[in-house]
């Protein structure tokens, strides 16, 4: 029989208080009691035990369970002896009554129990839920924090190496500046000498004696092409004093470390510091407009200049040509770096920027300029920005706030 949640106190039939008594025994009892002529029915009519069959003359003693009637007991024998029986029956039920209320009252408890059960493990399945999700949070920002850390590591191990190629190019120039002064004097001074051999000449060629030995001396070829050597001379020192000034700029090794300079000043230098390694590959077409001064870590950007020059003349493997162009538009400046060369792959284009990410050979290349140079722009409030395809060579554009730094 099902025992329904909160049914231990409710009123039970008497089928259901005799349930779990065999009928048959129930009858045989009955029957050695009241004699074979006997009913034992419910009040509703259903005959739960003896005869079906009308009892004439019968005594009719109801069946009570808590004061309720709940059938009834007829039998053709004396009142006693059927009120006996029907006590008998309803101690019966009384027992009955008892064990179907404990194995209520126990599902109920159990059910309670499993439903507890059932709500702490969906409490539980929450939390580990929640614990999963906050462990994924917390592995997402390790990740994060650890690549903030790498990128800091790759942007002080770049500043260091520039700090020492820095301080090595101030010394260079400092070393060759001296000597390039006085070579420089020297020349100017020698070429003042044959300026005065030069006013001498008409006096000595008007002197036979000293005319024959002046002609036999090509001393007018002398003095003509030894002038023409010290002017010569005088450009090529005047060129390396240059290189030494573009060099030392480069370096920043004569400034504070956030300045206001000209952009198109630096991109001059830049180009002229690199001139022996692009220009074997490419020619370099300066295509400039107006810039305003801008405020900015100059030895930083000449960085990013010259690491995007050196890759686009790495990207020729035919002689090509690099343009460099630059714009003020609106509240941005822009510098553009548009070379011939072999362009880039979009599977390569997409992972450019990555640390140690390189295309050339082993021990050509660190993989770390681009990174760098995305980080020195972001950290001056600006972007860069890359159109490429196979082929039809590549374009690097620098995108800064007009304002610079604050």
């Amino acid at each position: 029989m099902e025992i329904l949640p909160g049914s231990f106190d409710r009123e039970f039939t008497l089928s259901e208080l005799l349930g779990g008594i065999s009928q048959k025994r129930l009858g045989e009892a009955l029957a050695a009691l009241l004699g074979a002529g006997f009913r034992l029915s419910s009040s509703a009519g259903e005959v739960l035990a003896g005869t079906t069959n009308d009892l004439p003359g019968g005594v009719r003693v109801a069946v009570r369970h808590d004061l309720e009637v709940l059938g009834w007991l007829e039998a053709v024998a004396g009142e006693d002896q059927v009120r006996a029986a029907a006590t008998l029956l309803e101690l019966l039920l009384h027992q009955g009554a008892r064990y179907h209320m404990a194995s209520a009252l126990h599902i109920e408890v159990v059910r309670a129990d499993y439903e507890a059960l059932q709500d702490q493990y969906a409490a539980l399945q929450a939390s580990e839920a929640r614990y999963r999700a906050l462990s994924q949070q917390l592995e997402e920002r390790v990740r994060q924090q650890v690549e903030v850390i790498k990128s800091t590591q790759l942007q002080l191990y770049q500043a260091e190496k520039m700090a020492s190629i820095g301080q090595l190019a101030a010394g260079v120039a400092h070393e060759i500046n001296n000597p390039i002064g006085f070579i420089r004097s020297n020349l100017g001074t020698a070429r003042g000498y044959v300026g005065r051999l030069e006013q001498l000449a008409p006096a000595i060629r008007a002197n036979a004696s000293l005319a024959e030995d002046w002609k036999r001396a090509d001393m007018d070829f002398l003095i003509e092409d030894f002038g023409a050597l010290l002017k010569e001379s005088i450009d090529g020192t005047d060129r390396v004093a240059r290189i030494v000034a573009d060099l030392k700029g480069f370096s920043n090794v004569d400034h504070a470390e956030v300045e206001v300079v000209d952009l198109n000043d630096s991109l001059h230098s830049v180009c002229n510091v690199a001139h022996a390694q692009v220009s074997p590959k490419a020619g370099v077409i300066m295509d400039l407009g107006e810039l305003p001064p801008l405020r900015c870590h100059a030895g930083r950007l000449n960085q990013v200049f010259l690491s995007l020059l050196l890759n686009a003349a790495h990207a020729m493997d035919t002689r090509g040509e690099i343009r460099i162009r630059s714009r003020h538009a609106g509240d941005e400046l822009r510098i553009e770096f548009i070379d011939t060369g072999h362009g880039i792959a979009q599977d390569v284009l997409e992972r450019i920027f990555d640390p140690f990410f390189t295309t050339r050979d082993v021990g050509q290349g660190t993989g770390l300029g681009l990174t760098v140079s995305r980080d020195v722009v972001a950290a001056h409030g600006g972007r860069i920005e890359v159109q490429s395809a196979p082929g039809k060579g590549s374009a690097f554009t620098i995108v800064l706030p007009a304002g610079g730094l604050a």
